[in-house]
């Protein structure tokens, strides 16, 4: 896209914040008389035709104002749109409303979307740690009375898995120990994708053929870990009933297609793992989202956990016409919270 001289960027982000506060569209006296603009309102009419035939608004009815489209929309997002950093005050009350000290880590996503969507007004989604990115802690087996095992998998993350193992051989109280301590010294570290790539490539060594104990600690191993097929990643939806309160879903057929999309998540996610492959925060834009013939949603997202190794992602979800300066503040706030509780685990 060219670039807009001064004057035209001043009166599209004119345009686009009153289009934003008040959903209707915008005439030239508006942004004359609210926006500072000083200019004719003849010269702000020829500006706005030109932004129009640029692409970049639209009249939705002849002798009516115009309202921005999808493009200008990213265009002021990306080029015109003041993000205001949350100052010290505000980061801590927002931190007060956030209480990750307790619960496994499921339901500190669960109260960080109603949070998230609380403060946004908006639907809050977040993808739950993919199993391949989490960080295997520590791993162990609990000899049972009838024989049997129980596996023990902690992750960084803070989630745990119990499985009952039933293995074919017997194994002692003083064998399991060592058992426990050569799988936690080799594995631990590791992202739970990389354990499993690590054990079947050491159980494909010949050295295997000569350590009974490493090859039976494998072997229970690869038991337990959780299967790439069952690596989906799994959706958390807060604030569904807000999506009814947006003056962009007035139209029946959108809000019953966005229910569906939302209900069936693979779309949502897919779009939420995207932001995964870049850099900080994403913002999606009404046909951005490809979310089918969906039009007037926008998604604003952020990955949580390390930059190299990031677990998931938390959004917000709603019409095109949403505060994005706020939205985008707090959903990067938010990432950064969980980040750093991950951490500290």
């Amino acid at each position: 896209m060219a670039d807009l001289n001064h004057r035209a960027r001043k009166i599209l982000s004119a345009i686009v914040h009153e289009y934003l506060n008040t959903g209707s569209a915008v005439g030239s006296r508006t942004v004359t008389r609210r926006h500072g603009v000083d200019l004719s309102a003849a010269t702000v009419r020829n500006v706005m035709a030109d932004l129009e035939e640029a692409g970049l608004l639209k009249q939705p009815h002849t002798s009516a104002g115009r309202v921005p489209t999808d493009l200008g929309l990213r265009f002021f997002v990306d080029s015109l749109l003041k993000v205001r950093t949350l100052n010290p005050r505000e980061r801590e009350e927002m931190r007060s409303r956030y209480d990750f000290s307790a619960g496994e880590l499921e339901t500190v996503l669960h109260d960080a979307g109603k949070v998230l969507s609380n403060l946004s007004s908006q639907t809050a989604v977040i993808t739950l740690p993919r199993v391949s990115q989490d960080v295997l802690e520590h791993l162990e087996f609990v000899l049972l009375p009838s024989g049997a095992l129980l596996a023990v998998l902690v992750t960084k993350a803070g989630q745990v898995q119990n499985k009952l193992v039933h293995p074919e051989f017997t194994v002692e109280p003083e064998e399991l120990e060592r058992v426990n301590n050569f799988l936690n010294a080799r594995l631990a570290g590791l992202s739970l994708g990389d354990v499993r790539a690590r054990v079947a490539e050491e159980l494909l060594s010949d050295r295997m053929n000569y350590d009974t104990l490493a090859k039976r600690a494998l072997e229970l191993s690869q038991a337990v870990l959780p299967r790439a097929e069952d690596a989906a990643s799994q959706m958390i939806i807060e604030g569904q009933a807000r999506l009814i309160e947006s003056a962009e879903m007035e139209d029946v057929g959108q809000m019953k297609a966005l229910f569906r999309a939302l209900e069936e998540k693979q779309k949502i996610i897919g779009l939420l793992e995207k932001t995964d492959q870049a850099e900080g925060l994403q913002v999606f834009i009404g046909a951005e989202t490809q979310l089918g013939d969906l039009t007037g949603v926008s998604v604003v997202a952020a990955t949580y956990g390390s930059e190299d190794r990031p677990l998931g992602t938390l959004g917000v979800i709603g019409p095109t016409r949403m505060n994005y300066a706020k939205v985008i503040a707090l959903v990067d706030f938010t990432a950064q919270i969980l980040s750093n509780m991950i951490d500290k685990r």
